[in-house]
C-alpha cells in the first residue's frame, strides 16, 4: 500500500487528476528554492555575510533529495518493468533516476575539493542541474525529445553543414590573413574562433579581417552564417509544432 501511494504521488503519469500530484508540487517548489540558493550563494559578498545558514541549507536540500531518491526508487517497483533487484537496477540507469543522483553528488563531491577554489565553483555550478529535474513534471519536455528524436537525421546535417562551413572558411581567412595577422589567423584552429563568432552572427569584433579578400571572405561567411542559424531552428520549430499536435490529439 505504501509503495503504490508513493508511486502515485511520485510518478507523473500514475498521477491521474489535473496537474501534479502534491509531493511532486513541493519538490518542484525545493528544486527552485534550492537552485535559487545556489545562485545567491555565487556571490562572494553574500556569503560571507552567512556562510553557516547556506551550508546549513544545502545540507537540507540534499537530504530531503535524498529521501525523494529512494523513495522512487522503492516506488519504481510499482511499474512492471521495474520490479524486483533486476528491474530496480534498470530504474537506477534510466535518465530521470541518473539526472535525480546528479543532484545529489555535488554535496559530496564538495568534500574531495575544499582546498581547490576551481573544483569548488565548478561543483556549485553543477547545483543547478537541479532545475533539469523540472522536465520530468513537464509535457513540453517529453514534446521537445520527440522532435529531436523524430528530426535527428535533419538536425546532423544541418550541424555537418555548419561543420563544414566552419572549417572552409577558416581555412579560406587563413589563407589570406596569416601573413598580416600571425597571432589570430596563424593557422586553421586559430582561425576557428573568428569564424565561430561571424557564422553565429556575434561577431565580438576582438578579431577582424585587414585585407580585402579577407574582407571579402568574411563577408560571404556572415551572410552563409544567417542560413546556417536558420535552418536547425526551422527544422525545429516544424519538429516541436507537429509534436505538440500529437499530444493535443492524444
Amino acid at each position: 500500500m505504501l509503495r503504490r501511494a508513493l508511486h502515485r504521488q511520485l510518478s507523473p503519469q500514475a498521477w491521474r487528476e489535473v496537474g501534479l500530484s502534491p509531493v511532486n508540487k513541493v519538490v518542484c517548489a525545493l528544486i527552485l528554492l534550492a537552485s535559487l540558493v545556489a545562485v545567491v550563494e555565487t556571490e562572494p559578498t553574500i556569503r560571507r555575510l552567512a556562510p553557516g545558514i547556506f551550508r546549513g541549507m544545502e545540507v537540507i536540500f540534499v537530504m530531503l533529495f535524498a529521501v525523494e531518491y529512494l523513495a522512487r526508487v522503492y516506488a519504481a517497483g510499482e511499474d512492471p518493468r521495474y520490479r524486483g533487484i533486476g528491474g530496480r537496477l534498470r530504474y537506477l540507469v534510466t535518465v530521470w533516476a541518473l539526472i535525480d543522483l546528479i543532484a545529489i553528488l555535488p554535496f559530496f563531491l564538495g568534500f574531495l575539493a575544499q582546498n581547490n577554489a576551481f573544483l569548488l565553483r565548478i561543483f556549485r555550478v553543477l547545483r543547478l542541474l537541479r532545475l533539469s529535474r523540472l522536465g520530468r513534471f513537464s509535457r513540453a519536455w517529453s514534446a521537445l525529445a520527440e522532435a529531436l528524436s523524430a528530426r535527428i537525421h535533419e538536425l546532423l546535417l544541418s550541424v555537418g553543414v555548419a561543420g563544414l562551413l566552419l572549417l572552409f572558411s577558416s581555412a579560406c581567412l587563413y589563407a589570406v590573413e596569416a601573413a598580416d595577422q600571425p597571432e589570430a589567423f596563424g593557422s586553421v584552429p586559430r582561425t576557428l574562433w573568428w569564424s565561430i563568432a561571424t557564422l553565429t552572427t556575434v561577431g565580438y569584433g576582438d578579431v577582424t579581417p585587414i585585407t580585402a579578400l579577407g574582407k571579402f571572405f568574411a563577408g560571404l561567411t556572415a551572410v552563409a552564417g544567417i542560413g546556417i542559424i536558420a535552418m536547425p531552428t526551422g527544422i525545429l520549430a516544424a519538429a516541436l509544432s507537429d509534436a505538440f499536435q500529437n499530444k493535443q490529439e492524444q
